[in-house]
């Protein structure tokens, strides 16, 4: 069986207010190709479809429509869980329509799928937490854990015992509960995997994930994952990498495109599986790196003064690139230098002036000899390159008296 795993797609995300949705179009168009051509049997789509519960119409008529394309009219198997990120009531609401195209969604932990065709294949058995699926006359069990906040792992393991002490302890303790009740479902004749999304001890976050952990609360060891998986495809943490404590079998897919600066520095990839059970024993399991295309790159251009990032602006005025400037100078950068420079470039995400030492000590050295309505002044005509008015002049000084008081 050949498995296709990815993640963390977050469509209808920003940067700096500028969609990013011509790039994730780019990108699932790409991903549909890539399937295809790997001869992929069965996708993992470990969680953050969305950036937010209430995505924007465009990302869900493309998830959709991606969904659509990798079935290839229910000839490919497709599972969908939910990540924090996900709506998973909004998740599951098309799963009726879905089912005819070979498509499984499960949006928290306690969802069971039903079972019976899906597409050209089927669940054979079900259960909350768990789902086993034929493929082409192959068998593969997959433990299922949509993002688990801690209400909702709660929900589930009451289940599992009454002793109040066990439902006390960590976190990243009942979900090694959770999987090891569910553990007992794999065999040796099936092909055993595991998909959650979820935060494990070790992982190099990318910085444009939203933190889901308080004081550790929610961070797991990777030693909780059932050893019997003959893979583990998770989802939360953008910067595609093996997780500590799975002996290679657990992997973070990453994101599909650079969500911040923060990212850059490493290549977007999504993961394809090869695993093969002949008479109860592995013959093969094998994990290869499929690199992603950047469709938009985002740079940080290091100008000396302004006249020289306007004239980076020119010349980089036709590349498709988002941009953030850092540039050096004597004084607070004014709104007629930026207009020039976005004449040239519509992308700049930021204007970043990087004072000298020079002017910041001799501006602090004035600020003492002028009073605040000077100072405010000043900077007002460096920020805006006018004056300020008396009505704005006004109304500081009323709000600076009304503190005093």
């Amino acid at each position: 069986m050949r498995i296709m795993h990815t993640a963390d797609w977050h469509l209808g995300k920003n940067i700096e207010g500028h969609s990013r949705m011509d790039e994730q179009s780019s990108f699932l168009a790409d991903f549909v190709k890539i399937t295809a051509e790997q001869n992929i049997d069965l996708v993992i789509i470990a969680g953050d479809i969305y950036d937010s519960y209430n995505p924007p119409a465009r990302a869900e008529e493309l998830f959709y429509e991606t969904l659509k394309q990798l079935s290839d009219g229910g000839k490919r198997l497709i599972l969908v869980i939910a990540g924090n990120h996900d709506n998973p009531q909004r998740l599951e609401a098309p799963g009726p329509l879905a089912r005819d195209h070979g498509i499984l969604m499960a949006g928290v932990p306690k969802t069971i799928i039903p079972t019976g065709a899906y597409g050209h294949h089927r669940v054979v058995e079900s259960g909350e937490g768990y789902v086993e699926i034929e493929i082409n006359g192959e068998r593969a069990v997959i433990l299922l854990l949509p993002y688990p906040s801690e209400k909702r792992l709660n929900e589930v393991l009451y289940d599992l015992t009454t002793d109040e002490e066990q439902n006390q302890k960590s976190y990243s303790d009942r979900i090694h509960a959770y999987f090891l009740e569910l553990e007992s479902h794999f065999r040796a004749d099936t092909i055993n995997l595991v998909t959650t999304h979820i935060f494990a001890m070790g992982s190099e976050e990318s910085g444009s994930e939203r933190s889901i952990q308080l004081g550790g609360t929610y961070i797991v060891d990777g030693n909780c994952f059932p050893q019997k998986a003959h893979y583990i495809a998770l989802g939360h943490i953008h910067k595609p990498q093996v997780i500590p404590g799975t002996d290679g079998r657990g992997r973070y897919a990453g994101s599909p495109i650079h969500f911040n600066r923060r990212e850059i520095a490493y290549q977007k990839k999504c993961i394809v599986v090869e695993i093969v059970v002949e008479a109860g024993k592995t013959v093969k399991n094998e994990v290869s790196e499929m690199p992603l295309q950047v469709y938009k790159p985002i740079e940080v251009w290091r100008c000396a003064n302004v006249d020289e990032a306007i004239a980076k602006c020119e010349e980089n005025a036709e590349r498709s690139c988002w941009v953030y400037l850092e540039i050096e100078t004597d004084h607070y950068i004014r709104e007629d230098e930026i207009k020039k420079m976005k004449v040239y470039k519509d992308d700049i995400l930021e204007v970043i002036p990087k004072l000298t030492v020079l002017e910041t000590e001799a501006s602090l050295e004035s600020l003492t000899e002028k009073s605040f309505g000077e100072v405010f002044k000043e900077f007002y005509r460096r920020e805006r390159g006018t004056e300020a008015d008396d009505e704005v002049m006004e109304l500081l000084l009323s709000l600076v008296l009304k503190e005093e008081k």
